[in-house]
């Protein structure tokens, strides 16, 4: 469901989730009342939830391009993974909630490649390997 309605007329919001690695991220993006521009993740500000600012910009990268970071409150809730993953994870929700909120919003967002789940992930461990793929040093004789 795109577009969620409770009593209130500012309760309404917009929701995706997004994933990287083994991090997944649930993204809320809300219009209405007087937190507009503020981004939580974790229920905590996301300045020091992600202390580097390349993690940052990594986060609001979808809302400055559309330029919408001053109409929505953004709140994610991020679990798994590492703080990058979870980030681009982060980025990922709230692209996809950008486009429940507007469609047109889908030609900046997959140029930048905001739109693509980046699909790869750590490689199982196989039986009779030290790892993935890492054997047992072979001798010839």
């Amino acid at each position: 469901m795109a577009l969620k309605k409770t009593n209130k007329k500012s309760d309404v919001y917009f929701e995706a989730v997004g994933r990287r690695k083994s991090a997944t991220a649930r993204a809320r993006l809300s219009q209405g009342g007087k937190d507009k521009g503020l981004v939580k993740i974790n229920e905590k500000d996301f300045e020091t939830y992600c202390t580097q600012n390349e993690l940052r910009e990594i986060i609001i990268s979808p809302l400055k391009e559309t330029e919408t970071l001053k109409i929505f409150y953004v709140s994610g809730k991020v679990n798994g993974g590492g703080i990058k993953s979870q980030a681009e994870a982060m980025r990922l929700g709230i692209s996809r909630a950008l486009l429940k909120f507007n469609p047109e919003f889908r030609a900046v967002l997959k140029q930048k490649g905001f739109l693509t789940r980046n699909p790869r992930v750590v490689e199982r461990k196989k039986f009779g390997l030290k790892k993935a793929r890492k054997a047992a040093q072979w001798s010839k004789r």
